[in-house]
C-alpha cells in the first residue's frame, strides 16, 4: 500500500497517469498507467466485439387481400431471395374497406405463399391480424 503523495510522485516521474480502478475498495486501488492508450485499446476492443455481432434483418413484402396471382408471383420471387440471403421475412396482407370483412382471403393468401416458398423457410406462427393487416413471419432453414 502506497500514500496517495508517492504515488502521485511516482506517476509524474515516469510521465504517466494515475488512474482509479477500484473506487469501492477499502483502501481505494489505483493503477499507474497511460491512460489514453488505455482508452484506445478499450474502444478497440468494443469494435473488435462489435465486428463479430450478426445483425438479423426483417425484410417485410406487403400485398393486398385482393392482389393478382401474377403480382403475388412477383413478391414471391422477392422473398425467396430474401430467404436465400438468411434474412427472415414478414409478409403481410393489408385490407381496404370492407375487405377487412373477409380476414379468411389474406389468411388463404398467406398460406398459399408459405406453400411457394416451403423449401426455403419455416413458419414461425400463424397467420395473426395486427389492425388491418394480417401477417407471418418467415424464417430461412
Amino acid at each position: 500500500m502506497v500514500r496517495l503523495e508517492e504515488a502521485i510522485r511516482v506517476a509524474e516521474e515516469k510521465d504517466l497517469d494515475l488512474v482509479e480502478i477500484a473506487a469501492a475498495a477499502d483502501p481505494p486501488v489505483c493503477r499507474v498507467m497511460d491512460y489514453g492508450k488505455f482508452r484506445y485499446e478499450k474502444k478497440k476492443k468494443q469494435q473488435e466485439s462489435n465486428k463479430k455481432q450478426v445483425y438479423v434483418t426483417v425484410k417485410e413484402v406487403k400485398m393486398g387481400a385482393r392482389t393478382d396471382q401474377h403480382d403475388v408471383n412477383f413478391k414471391v420471387s422477392h422473398i425467396r431471395k430474401f430467404l436465400e440471403r438468411g434474412q427472415r421475412v414478414k409478409v403481410s396482407v393489408f385490407f381496404r374497406g370492407r375487405s377487412i370483412t373477409h380476414p379468411e382471403l389474406g389468411r388463404e393468401m398467406l398460406l398459399k405463399v408459405f406453400e411457394k416458398v416451403k423449401d426455403l423457410s419455416n413458419m414461425e406462427a400463424n397467420p395473426r391480424m395486427e389492425g388491418r393487416h394480417m401477417s407471418i413471419l418467415l424464417q430461412p432453414r
